[in-house]
């Protein structure tokens, strides 16, 4: 782990680089002069914040102009069918070179609380301000130094990166061949599951995870520059769906000198999950990692799995009558959809309306297996999802019809 971050160990709260010894008081330069301080918070004033200390008066704009979004229309899954998507033929040959993790990215699905996205990149991207929502946006494969207001990060493959609303950031590859992200948009905040927490907000001991596992910024990324371009995507609807416009800063928004608080970026490594097993099949909510409004996140690691003698360990046949759920499979060898055509960096979508569960050849192989070594992330919403341009343009047009062997005309 790069000297630029440290593991999360005393709850949320952290304090980094250079406070005051009281909030809201004269914080003076070397020079004499004042920093300036900004409150970054959540909920008008009624739940977390962090307080941030600028050499540059945080609100001057010089400049605001539009900035074109990628295609963030979405069509109805009509007629209802389950569909699987692939991501990795978005981005063929060695086109992931010419693409950033903001601009580059293709939208897959979305309703009115998530969007889900995929690129795959080997450019530096703008600095970016989501002002709509928190983002999470998993590693499939590759690394890079995400650099924010708070500070720097090393991602790595398999991490979630855990960005707060309107945290000016920026992606950096750093490795040879694709960064390529799974990214989960909100227009709410992302958070732990609410029952992994106390009262307090200190991890408990069921949680299948704790701050330990987690990694924040650990000193400020203090940047200079004059004039400096932020790709922001902000409130609005526009042609694309989505509005965004590029405003333009005086002064770098990476003029931190500290900040403490609650709120702030950080990273959570899929390999960190202890996953809770049992002698018969476990529901999908003990693989929970994250939730947000409408929607939670859940991954499914490798793992021992049901030691009943008479146990079924791939999933039952269900009917989710209250959601969508979407499976991105990134890893190991998934055991409930052998036969079907999914594989790595496959994309299923299976909603509401639908009853899906293992290929039926799967249920017989997988009885007696004590050990499952695989790695997905899912996403189920509790609105309809949509289907973006890049779920159209993957789907491979054949999965709704892998259940029975036979296509629409029989």
């Amino acid at each position: 782990m790069p000297n630029n971050a440290e593991k999360v160990t005393e709850m949320f709260y952290r304090s980094v680089g250079q406070v005051p010894p009281k909030r809201h008081t004269q914080f003076r330069k070397p020079d004499g002069a004042l920093y300036y301080e900004e409150l970054m918070g959540e909920e008008g004033f009624s739940s977390d914040s962090s307080l941030l200390y600028h050499e540059g008066v945080p609100s001057a704009i010089v400049d605001s102009r539009i900035w074109e979004l990628p295609d963030a229309r979405t069509v109805a899954n009509h007629p209802l069918k389950p569909m699987h998507l692939k991501p990795h033929d978005l981005f063929p040959g060695k086109d992931w070179k010419a693409f950033d993790v903001v601009t580059g990215r293709r939208l897959l699905l979305g309703n009115g609380d998530v969007r889900i996205a995929y690129v795959a990149a080997g450019e530096s991207s703008p600095l970016y301000r989501n002002a709509i929502g928190d983002e999470c946006v998993y590693v499939e494969d590759g690394e890079a130094t995400l650099e924010t207001m708070f500070g720097l990060l090393h991602v790595r493959k398999g991490d979630y990166a855990i960005i707060p609303r309107a945290t000016v950031h920026r992606w950096v590859p750093t490795g040879d061949g694709p960064l390529r992200a799974y990214v989960v948009e909100a227009n709410s905040h992302i958070t732990p599951p609410k029952r992994y927490l106390s009262r307090f907000g200190q991890f408990l001991e069921h949680a299948p995870y704790c701050e330990r596992d987690l990694t924040a910024p650990a000193e400020p990324f203090v940047t200079e520059g004059t004039d400096v371009d932020v790709y922001t995507k902000h409130r609005g609807h526009g042609p694309s769906g989505l509005v965004g416009s590029i405003v333009t800063y005086p002064t770098h928004p990476f003029d931190v000198v500290g900040w403490d608080g609650c709120l702030y970026p950080y990273t959570f490594n899929v390999d960190d999950f202890e996953p809770i097993t049992g002698r018969i099949h476990q529901p999908p909510p003990v693989h929970q990692v994250f939730e947000g409004y409408n929607f939670v996140i859940c991954n499914f690691v490798p793992r021992k799995v049901d030691y009943h003698p008479l146990a079924v360990p791939v999933p039952y046949f269900h009917s989710n009558v209250d959601s969508d759920e979407v499976m991105f499979y990134c890893g190991g060898d998934y055991e409930a959809r052998k036969g079907s055509g999914i594989g790595q960096g496959s994309i299923t979508l299976h909603p509401g309306g639908h009853s899906h569960g293992p290929q039926p050849a799967a249920i017989e192989r997988a009885l007696g297996k004590d050990y499952f070594d695989e790695l997905a992330v899912m996403v189920d919403t509790f609105r309809p999802l949509e289907i973006g341009e890049a779920g159209q343009q993957s789907d491979d047009g054949a999965y709704a019809w892998s259940w029975s062997g036979r296509g629409p005309t029989g």
